[in-house]
């Protein structure tokens, strides 16, 4: 029986994660769930699954959570500090990242300190903070378990191969919703256009990374340091039937590839069962029913972004952290319509040319990057709206 601390319980993944777990209650049970703001849901999910704990971030919901689980033996604990406490406990096995943007990063690092097991669904705490991350992780003796559907294609791809090199890394692309688009088509996308995914569900947050290819930008940073790869070591190509989810090329020229429905359950579900794969009534991918698949090169004159993520990754030192910085402040300005779609490329490249640039930044470093470049940003987009 595995004892879950699930990050971001309400979240996407976090609510796909209970799932999971429901259809396996022998193998699973949860320890920890966290919230930021969605109390409501947390109250429902904390009253039917029973952890020892639950934290909410926003303090104003604490009294509400309090009271409503008061008639249970949960603890309810607040704020930021309370996510470095919760990891941390005696009775917690693995823990799953599931928080939006940089809020995963010191979690994470507490998680492994502590010696736990992680499952990754926050990909920007590798974009940030690689550098750290992975040698901490080594350190420890820590396994970090990929949930993003590309890497764990990767993840699956490379077991039995340790001792084969790779040649290349292959992430593919759905394209999001406004592939074969150029820029002046562009120029005046809606949010809620932008949010309309054609084969994911997903947050508000990486739907927009997703439709600015931001996210395959991010991915391919994370790539880079839970592969050992190099930029020129990775290859994007747009799959826009999101079948295949990930592919590996071996010195020899052989291909691996990871296929299956587009459900993000799977992923999950192999991560917390690593290393065993475990019996599942997730829907099954039929060739019959795809008559064709197909891939073709992203457009960076378009997408600009995944082109700005391979310049950081290449780049390296505290250059990713600006760019993932720049990038939520853009999304949150465009979510919030103080921005157009385009304008979030021009917002990361003003940000990465003047940032100050750190070649082997510390985790201090780290986080006052992080903290400079969102008032850069911010500064960036109030001069749009004047």
């Amino acid at each position: 029986m595995k004892r879950i601390a699930i990050l971001g319980s309400t979240g996407s993944i976090g609510t796909q994660t209970l799932d999971v777990v429901k259809q396996h209650p022998h193998a699973f049970s949860i320890a920890v769930l966290t919230a930021q703001s969605n109390a409501d849901l947390l109250v429902e999910q904390a009253l039917q699954f029973l952890p020892s704990h639950v934290v909410i971030g926003d303090e104003q919901k604490y009294a509400f959570v309090k009271e409503a689980l008061s008639g249970t033996s949960i603890q309810v604990l607040v704020g930021a500090e309370a996510l470095l406490e919760v990891v941390s406990l005696d009775h917690v096995d693995i823990v799953l990242t599931a928080l939006v943007g940089y809020a995963g990063l010191l979690p994470t690092v507490k998680a492994i300190k502590a010696g736990k097991p992680i499952a990754l669904a926050n990909k920007e705490t590798l974009v940030v903070a690689g550098s750290l991350i992975m040698p901490l992780a080594r350190t420890m003796g820590v396994p970090i378990l990929p949930v993003d559907s590309e890497h764990s294609a990767i993840f699956q791809c490379l077991m039995g191969e340790s001792h084969n090199p790779i040649e290349k890394v292959i992430l593919t692309a759905s394209g999001g919703p406004f592939r074969g688009k150029k820029r002046e088509e562009l120029a005046g996308v809606t949010r809620a256009q932008a949010l309309k995914h054609p084969n994911w569900t997903m947050g508000a947050k990486i739907t927009i990374d997703s439709a600015s290819l931001m996210n395959k930008g991010l991915e391919v940073i994370e790539a880079a340091w839970l592969f050992d790869v190099k930029a020129s070591q990775i290859d994007v190509v747009v799959h826009p039937q999101s079948i295949v989810h990930s592919l590996v090329q071996f010195e020899d020229g052989s291909i691996k590839a990871q296929l299956g429905l587009p459900d993000m359950k799977l992923p999950i579900q192999f991560a917390l069962g690593y290393p065993n794969r475990m019996k599942a009534d997730f829907p099954r991918f039929d060739f019959r029913d795809f008559a064709m698949l197909t891939f073709e090169q992203p457009d960076l004159e378009t997408f600009r972004n995944l082109g700005l993520a391979f310049q950081a990754l290449d780049q390296g030192g505290n250059m990713p952290c600006i760019l993932n910085a720049a990038n939520e402040v853009a999304v949150e300005a465009f979510l919030k319509d103080e921005i157009g779609f385009l304008a979030m490329s021009d917002l990361l490249a003003d940000c990465m040319t003047k940032g100050t640039f750190l070649q082997e930044p510390s985790l201090e470093d780290y986080i006052a990057t992080d903290k400079l470049t969102r008032e850069m940003a911010q500064m960036w987009v109030n001069k749009q709206n004047k």
